[in-house]
């Protein structure tokens, strides 16, 4: 049955929101506690890393799976069911500390992570009026950039203060994302979709600079991203308090730089912005 006349805290951006709010609590601490715990207690080189990065990749190329799965479930189920994936792999990673158990976990989390990043776009564009989409998806990463905020002061607190053992972390927090797919599973109708689906893969030639920033953007995020927390962890022996105080600096210089960005952006145009940026960075 279709809602009608909602509640405003059963609204459709409150969901939105809600779930925007559920990534981050997984995924900053997965991240941020990745190359200490893999180290620590897994005994990683460069090699396993490099493995582990790689099937974590895996989901997110398959992603396009999304739309067959489209077949047999609604998008909304499907976003709760990644959601829950999420949650379950982070919360599980801490009691697997070995090579095997650790790319599993990874694999696991990283399903939900990349369905429900394909997923979320599409639903808020279903969801939200035209007019209000930009302000709406702005929320949104207002809203994620908040929660990974929150999620590496914890950290920092949970190893600095509290002296908190990988596997509570993980489980903490993997658990928090559970908790509110499920609140969301139980507390939310299913809202109608105002424009079907498509259940079918669409390229499109002229959109070949989209696809190539793409991957460019893919390729430099892995390089750098990946390794240079493991150097700084296997090199430098920093610790899981200096890496979510690293993580934290940079979270806080992209909410102070982001809504420049977006006004830079307006100046110079949405086509020539992807490749001024990737120069930048």
């Amino acid at each position: 049955m279709e809602p009608t006349n909602q509640p405003r805290f059963r609204r459709p951006e409150v969901l939105l929101l809600l779930m925007a709010i559920a990534v981050p609590l997984s995924f900053a601490a997965w991240q941020t506690l990745l190359n200490n715990f893999a180290i620590e207690r897994a005994a990683f080189t460069g090699r396993e890393m490099g493995i582990l990065q790689s099937l974590r990749e895996i989901p997110g190329f398959l992603a396009f799976g999304v739309v067959f799965l489209l077949l047999f479930m609604r998008e909304q189920r499907l976003a709760y069911i990644s959601l829950a994936l999420l949650g379950l792999g982070t919360a599980a990673t801490g009691f697997f500390p070995s090579v095997m158990g650790l790319y599993i976990t990874t694999v696991i989390m990283s399903i939900g992570f990349h369905y429900y990043e394909t997923l979320q776009t599409s639903l808020a564009l279903q969801w939200i009026d035209k007019s209000q989409s930009a302000e709406t998806l702005g929320r949104l990463i207002a809203a994620g950039s908040f929660a990974s905020l929150v999620t590496f002061t914890l950290i920092w607190l949970g190893d600095d203060l509290l002296q908190l053992d990988f596997q509570w972390i993980y489980l903490v927090m993997g658990g928090l994302t559970v908790m509110i797919a499920l609140i969301a599973w139980l507390g939310f109708p299913l809202f109608p979709q105002k424009t079907e689906q498509h259940k079918y893969m669409v390229f499109r030639k002229r959109y070949w600079l989209y696809y190539t920033l793409t991957f460019m953007s893919g390729a430099r995020r892995q390089i750098f991203v990946v390794f240079a927390g493991f150097l700084m962890v296997e090199k430098f022996g920093y610790s899981v308090s200096q890496i979510a105080m690293l993580f934290l600096i940079n979270a806080a210089i992209n909410v102070f730089l982001a809504p420049r960005i977006g006004r830079l952006i307006g100046r110079i145009g949405e086509h020539r912005a992807p490749c001024f940026l990737n120069m930048q960075a």
